[in-house]
């Protein structure tokens, strides 16, 4: 009886279905408890609230701190999870330095080396455009927040990889219908600066204009004028 060969073959199995679910041991349960505490509907959030609830958020930074992504994790787990330590560390940062008015109050704010993640300390910018925007994504742009009132809204759910494709289109469909942020018509767009700052992203493989038709509830012209509003750096609570 080749006992061995079978014992091995057990033995790969275990490995191969216990690297499989390493990637899930992120359920977010956590973070989604805080968001639906202090995140409303609008994206608002209640930092005064926060203040006071501080073990909660540290629960949530200390989950993304033990659970960071390897090679194991497909790109859509990747990217929920980023996503969603971005928005988590952003919080930290404003909590840090709470009460502000504003995000650009804080000295170097997206430069802060206090992001506890693998082995050295990272930043915010360092998860934006080291991580994400190198995944091919653009909607990760109305998915990240930065705690300011012309950013995205918060979504107050975890972003998970079983539906994060309908969360990033809902996410840049309400996006592109909020006329506080962008105003769009057939021939004239006033859009956020978030599509002039990172035009590169949205034009990788197709003109602006073909991205935006894509989620917006209007036919765009190829050749609509196009400017950009004024933003809004207030604290988004």
């Amino acid at each position: 009886m080749k006992i061995r060969p079978l014992l091995i073959l057990i033995f790969i199995t275990f490995l191969a279905v216990l690297q499989s679910a390493k990637a899930q041991t992120v359920n977010y349960n956590s973070w989604n408890s805080f968001l639906q505490k202090h995140v409303n509907n609008y994206g608002e959030i209640n930092y005064k609230a926060i203040t006071l609830d501080k073990q909660l958020l540290q629960t949530v930074l200390d989950e993304f701190s033990k659970n960071q992504p390897d090679n194991s994790w497909t790109k859509n787990e990747t990217l929920a999870y980023w996503i969603n330590a971005y928005n988590a560390f952003t919080i930290k940062l404003i909590i840090n330095n709470y009460p502000v008015k504003s995000i650009k109050n804080i000295k170097k704010p997206w430069d802060q080396e206090f992001i506890p993640i693998g082995e050295d300390l990272m930043t915010l910018n360092e998860i934006e455009h080291d991580i994400l925007r190198k995944m091919n994504e653009p909607r990760i742009h109305f998915a990240i927040v930065c705690a300011s009132i012309s950013c995205p809204k918060l979504l107050n759910e975890a972003y998970i990889s079983s539906k994060l494709d309908l969360q990033l289109t809902i996410a840049t469909e309400e996006f592109l219908l909020d006329t506080s942020k962008n105003r769009l018509s057939q021939n004239d767009l006033k859009l956020s600066k978030i599509f002039k700052w990172f035009a590169k992203d949205f034009t990788q493989n197709e003109s602006l204009i073909d991205f935006l038709n894509q989620y917006s509830n209007i036919s765009i012209s190829e050749n609509a004028k196009i400017s950009y509003q004024d933003y809004n750096w207030n604290l988004n609570e």
